[in-house]
């Protein structure tokens, strides 16, 4: 009886059926829906790996949310460092012991507020002059932020002339714009320390001195000092993002040297708000 079995090269060919075409859903997923959805094998070197793969996924893939209103970057290391130099009424994080009474228990007077006026005017004046001369380039990025304030304290000046007051020459001010041209011609970042302070001071606390200030002696008029035209939030954080932007190509060094320049500035600034009470 002769064999029914074939030679395998002549055997006929059983093919399983056919399974469905993958979705393309599927077929993005691949390997990585493998990865996901099987479960991992207790074995410690691939545990960890898949671990890292999720790490990785979740950290270093996934852009960061920045609080609203906030520009993060090296203007939170100048904040910060500013904020331990305010005394505890002034800011909660504030780490400096207060050396005069709070402001709700000054006792002003026009002679000295007009004093102060004065002085802050010429420091204005001096930092938008270096900011439109722009020695270095990035200067040039702080030409009309809309927080320039000279124009605005001529104003004020004209208004306390028409009152019948003799408007003086400026006092500590002057030193204070001699330094800071000096700095702006040789020290770029220790420059940049001053000018984010002082404009930065004035849009907080500076308005509060001035509204406290007004209520005492000026019947509550509102200076133009304390004026901006346009949202100030908005005008504060267009500079926020200048300040990262110029800060971005400084080496380490460099903005250490700009925070350690922080305790100068609000020392004179210190000196010209004292004349309010002289």
């Amino acid at each position: 009886m002769a064999s029914s079995t074939l030679p395998i090269s002549q055997s006929r060919h059983f093919s399983a059926p056919r399974r469905p075409s993958p979705s393309p859903f599927s077929a993005f997923l691949g390997t990585h829906r493998l990865l996901l959805l099987r479960r991992p094998r207790v074995v410690a070197g691939n545990w960890l790996r898949l671990r890292a793969l999720v790490v990785k996924a979740t950290t270093t893939e996934m852009p960061k949310r920045q609080t609203p209103g906030r520009a993060g970057g090296f203007v939170d290391e100048m904040r910060a460092v500013a904020m331990k130099l305010h005394t505890r009424d002034q800011a909660k994080e504030g780490e400096k012991e207060p050396d005069s009474p709070p402001v709700s228990k000054w006792e002003p007077s026009v002679d000295g507020y007009l004093r102060f006026l004065v002085d802050n005017k010429l420091v204005y004046d001096t930092l938008e002059t270096i900011v439109q001369k722009a020695a270095y380039p990035c200067y040039a990025e702080f030409r009309n932020t809309g927080l320039e304030r000279s124009e605005n304290l001529v104003q004020d000046l004209e208004w306390f002339k028409d009152q019948g007051h003799t408007i003086p020459e400026p006092s500590v001010g002057a030193s204070y714009a001699r330094y800071l041209e000096e700095l702006s011609e040789k020290n770029p970042q220790a420059f940049i320390c001053h000018f984010y302070n002082i404009y930065f001071a004035h849009s907080a606390g500076g308005r509060m001195i001035g509204r406290k200030v007004a209520e005492k002696i000026l019947d509550s008029k509102e200076l133009q000092f304390y004026k901006w035209d346009g949202d100030l939030s908005q005008l504060l954080q267009n500079v926020r993002d200048k300040l990262n932007r110029v800060a971005s190509s400084w080496s380490r060094e460099e903005k250490d040297h700009c925070l350690e320049e922080t305790e100068k500035s609000f020392k004179y600034s210190g000196e010209i708000l004292r004349l309010i009470l002289s």
